[in-house]
């Protein structure tokens, strides 16, 4: 035990003004200490010459066997002019032109990882692996294993891949609860910067619950001052227990190495992708159905908020979790089962972490009164079901592909939870609807000939109503937009809401 809790002091603060911390505390000793809770019983400062020099040596032997390194290969097609592959021209002179064209390439990267389960789970990010054609796993004895990816989640930016050991245990890493994180806390971060090797650095928690960094969906990390460079990425985040506080995904940095600010994707989020991994690969987060926004300094003096915080209810989905748990738009949802939000980030990932099935308890300001609400989580309904569908026919709309949305399919695109009808989802190249923008992707169809449509079904029959133009209604970007198509004369639109 004194290993482990030692272990955190050497980076804790070695002297203040060159008196050790000890004689500086000799007058404050007197004092009643306060209350401490049973997370700030395993934290302490040094008190001896001893404890200094205790070193973080035992904590990585144990942690570093089970972080691995990770190459990827990605077969990058070269690009060859068209002529070369006519028939006709083949049938003349075959390949006699193809000396000196380029060849494809093999493009390869590199990134760390963490065995998660004795049988060869490994989690590490979804952009280490994202597009690779072959993924290689280094042990820490330096022994290589071909893996497959179980599940990648742009969203989180993690991915979840399987080795096969041929029934050898491999050691693991436990995974802590992230939400015990205190910044200020010591931490080590373990992975393969550089391609260089396995390497060991040490830090801080620099700050919790980071949001809008824009490096994934779920923008919730843990800060660390700890070093991360390009190679780190999907390695370990540990604390002085030797688990797994976070993977480490990123950094801010303008040169690309590290000034002291790096992000970890937090050990409770890491759970969650694991158990949908092992579930059969299926990933669905449960939803609460409600659109927001966050509480600034100005919403919080109109709120008569003491301070700002909290994500204020703008609309609830009719059926929903948030609707049948008795929230109501102008609600401020301050915390999630006793853990602060601050902004819709943070509503978002503690909702994420559970389960379908879950009940969060709310706490939500209500005027002047905050209340307690229990709100049983489910998955988002895919009603009506998405049937992607690509238009066929002698109309302008041929090779668009449309969807029909519902909260499951929101989710997916990245759209507006609340958002319904029919949304354009691509336009085959060479089409006229590619080459004049009759549509756009993220479009959505609210009227064809003065027929509303509602769901696909509704297009086929409105595009036959023709007599001379093609009339018809989107929603782009948020605006209103009524078009015409003459066949072989004109086409215009005009912002009409």
């Amino acid at each position: 035990m004194i290993g482990k809790i030692g272990a955190g002091f050497l980076a804790a603060g070695l002297m203040l003004t060159g008196t050790p911390l000890a004689a500086q505390m000799t007058d404050e000793a007197e004092a009643p200490a306060p209350a401490a809770s049973a997370a700030d019983a395993v934290r302490a400062v040094p008190q001896s010459q001893m404890e200094v020099q205790l070193s973080y040596a035992p904590l990585v032997k144990t942690a570093a066997p089970a972080v691995v390194n990770i190459y990827t290969k990605t077969i990058v097609k070269a690009q060859r002019p068209a002529l070369l592959d006519d028939p006709l021209f083949q049938r003349f002179f075959g390949d006699k032109f193809s000396f000196g064209m380029p060849r494809d390439r093999v493009r390869g990267s590199l990134g760390s990882g963490v065995i998660v389960r004795a049988t060869g789970v490994i989690v590490t990010n979804n952009h280490v692996i994202e597009g690779a054609d072959e993924i290689q796993v280094v042990l820490a004895d330096r022994r290589e294993y071909p893996a497959k990816v179980v599940l990648a989640d742009p969203k989180t930016d993690l991915a979840i891949l399987q080795i096969d050991t041929k029934g050898e245990n491999l050691p693991v890493l436990p995974i802590a609860d992230s939400d015990d994180v205190q910044v200020g806390d010591i931490v080590l971060a373990i992975g393969n910067p550089f391609g260089i090797g396995q390497t060991v650095t040490s830090g801080i928690v620099s700050a919790n619950a980071r949001t809008q960094q824009g490096i994934s969906d779920f923008g919730f990390f843990i800060q660390t001052d700890a070093a991360i460079n390009p190679g780190n990425s999907g390695g370990a985040l540990i604390g002085m227990h030797g688990e797994l506080l976070g993977i480490n995904s990123a950094i801010y940095s303008r040169t690309g190495a590290s000034n002291g600010i790096g992000f970890a994707v937090p050990a409770n989020m890491v759970k969650s992708v694991i158990n949908a991994a092992l579930n059969e690969g299926q990933l669905a987060r449960p939803w609460l159905g409600i659109k927001g926004q966050p509480v600034t300094a100005a919403l919080a003096e109109t709120l008569g908020l003491e301070r700002p915080g909290g994500v204020l209810v703008d609309s609830v989905f009719p059926g929903g979790p948030a609707a049948n748990g008795g929230l109501v738009p102008g609600d401020v949802i301050l915390d999630v089962n006793g853990r602060e939000v601050l902004d819709e980030a943070a509503l978002n990932f503690r909702i994420a972490t559970l389960e379908d099935g879950d009940t969060a308890t709310l706490t939500v300001r209500r005027g002047e009164v905050d209340e307690a609400l229990d709100v049983s989580l489910s998955l988002p309904p895919e009603e009506p079901a998405r049937n992607v569908t690509r238009l066929t026919g002698g109309h302008p709309f041929l090779g668009v592909t449309v969807g029909n949305l519902s909260p499951r399919f929101n989710e997916e695109l990245g759209v507006d939870p609340m958002a319904k009808g029919v949304i354009v989802l691509q336009l085959e190249p060479r089409t006229a609807a590619a080459r004049f923008q009759f549509l756009a992707p993220g479009d959505l169809i609210l009227s064809i000939n003065g027929r509303e449509v509602g769901t696909v079904s509704d297009i086929e029959p409105a595009l036959e109503a023709v007599d001379e133009a093609y009339r018809y209604q989107v929603q782009r970007q948020g605006r209103v937009q009524e078009c015409e198509i003459v066949p072989n004369r004109s086409f215009r639109c005009a912002i009409v809401g």
